[in-house]
């Protein structure tokens, strides 16, 4: 029997498996491939796996729903920051990644802020085919025959921006895997359909690599302040509108960094048979 709980970081939810002490799961892959099912599982967007770690307090690893590795992900950072917090009794602690090493706040009101690090904006390193180490900004891609205007960042993990006019009714259903797949991302992408409602307040919606439309993407809302700013159209701090809720981004010019603060909860906890 594995001992589980259940997260949501508006709306984006994820099942937490302790692994501290020992490693009940063999095959990971598998695994959320099975119990992210909605139908016939635990049902999430993905699993996070609490590790040991040799460069830092705490190991995250996260696997979507389709089996993929992530590098990084916002709202599940915040959840696992949130577990620790009340598992382990800490409250000052480092998570290492696939993105780096992170360091997590509690605050009062048991929101959590993530130092998200310094957004990477050169076309190799994010990666975007054909730009090598130039920034991807406002720049042309052709998607079912229809011409976008794209922002590329990566905050650990790879996001294509598009700008459009509503973002309520933009069909991401019908173009989100169509730009996660395209040729220009040779590590497929996140991509975020943004809507400036003022300087100070975006609204956005998401198609996550590995998981197709989700509530919501802490590191989706990162790479959209950025490339709001770059752009401008917005302010180095903002409020982000997610379908599950609003994430606190800003984006530090004396540092670099992007910080973001938002919700994490505990939905349930329960076992089960493997």
């Amino acid at each position: 029997m594995i001992e589980f709980s259940k997260w949501q970081g508006c709306g984006n939810d994820f099942v937490v498996i302790d692994c501290l002490k020992s490693n009940p799961v063999a095959d990971r892959s598998a695994f959320a491939q099975k119990f992210c099912d909605r139908h016939y599982g635990i049902g999430a967007d993905g699993i996070l796996f609490i590790d040991p770690s040799n460069a830092a307090d705490f190991r995250m690893r996260i696997f979507n729903a389709d089996g993929s590795e992530a590098e990084m992900c916002g709202n599940g950072i915040r959840c696992v920051a949130r577990y620790l917090f009340e598992s382990q009794k800490v409250s000052d602690f480092k998570i290492e990644t696939g993105a780096g090493i992170l360091t997590p706040r509690i605050n009062s009101d048991s929101t959590v802020t993530v130092d998200m690090g310094e957004p990477i904006l050169e076309g190799d390193r994010i990666p975007v085919n054909g730009f090598g180490a130039n920034r991807v900004v406002d720049e042309e891609i052709e998607v079912l025959d229809e011409k976008f205007k794209m922002t590329c960042v990566s905050m650990g993990n790879p996001h294509c921006v598009v700008f459009v006019e509503d973002a309520e009714k933009f069909p991401v259903e019908k173009f989100g895997t169509h730009f996660e797949h395209h040729k220009n991302f040779p590590r497929k992408i996140n991509t975020e359909f943004v809507e400036i409602i003022n300087r100070k307040k975006i609204r956005m919606r998401v198609w996550e690599r590995g998981a197709s439309i989700t509530l919501a993407c802490g590191t989706g809302a990162c790479a959209t302040l950025v490339a709001s700013v770059l752009n401008d159209r917005s302010e180095r701090e903002s409020e982000i509108v997610l379908d599950g809720g609003i994430l606190k981004v800003c984006w530090d010019s004396k540092s670099n960094h992007v910080f973001m603060t938002g919700s994490a909860e505990k939905v349930f906890v329960g076992s089960l048979k493997i």
